[in-house]
């Protein structure tokens, strides 16, 4: 297998019993998105990332398109039935944050996501931080642990 595991019963010893599983490999990001840091067109160019309290809503386009989506842009797009931060979505698909802003720059420019900026003056709202850092700690880390609250 591509990641170094036996595949289940090519050795033998594995007949009749689940492999184990353990936590997906950490290059797994980096092939959801092809290698890219930012989206294909607007991100790149603009040199700026969309800040995680960005909202996402799914179009009727991308619900339209849903069966023709990648797992991820699937998964994403489904959750955008109501409208969704960007760290809400991370921590409710337990993807990385980087990850989820590729793939709704993507959705995006594809038609299927409409994006969201709030207003600067917004984001200093104390309930809007407050979720944010509630849905960013809602995010486990490489060992599957989530983060101490308050």
């Amino acid at each position: 297998m591509a990641d170094g595991r036996t595949p289940r019963g090519a050795d033998g010893a594995n007949e009749g019993r689940a492999a184990p599983v353990g936590p997906a490999p950490a290059v797994r990001p980096f092939l959801v998105t092809a290698g890219r840091v930012a989206g294909a067109a607007g991100e790149a160019s603009s040199g700026r990332t969309m800040p995680v309290e960005t909202q996402l809503v799914a179009t009727t386009g991308g619900l339209d398109a849903l069966h023709r989506l990648s797992f991820e842009q699937h998964d994403i797009v489904a959750a955008c039935r109501v409208p969704q931060s960007i760290a809400e979505i991370a921590a409710r698909l337990r993807l990385h944050l980087n990850v989820v802003r590729v793939l709704a720059e993507d959705l995006r420019t594809a038609g299927q996501l409409s994006v969201h900026v709030p207003d600067s003056g917004v984001t200093h709202d104390s309930s809007v931080l407050r979720r944010v850092i509630d849905g960013l700690r809602a995010i486990p880390d490489s060992r599957r642990v989530l983060r101490d609250t308050d």
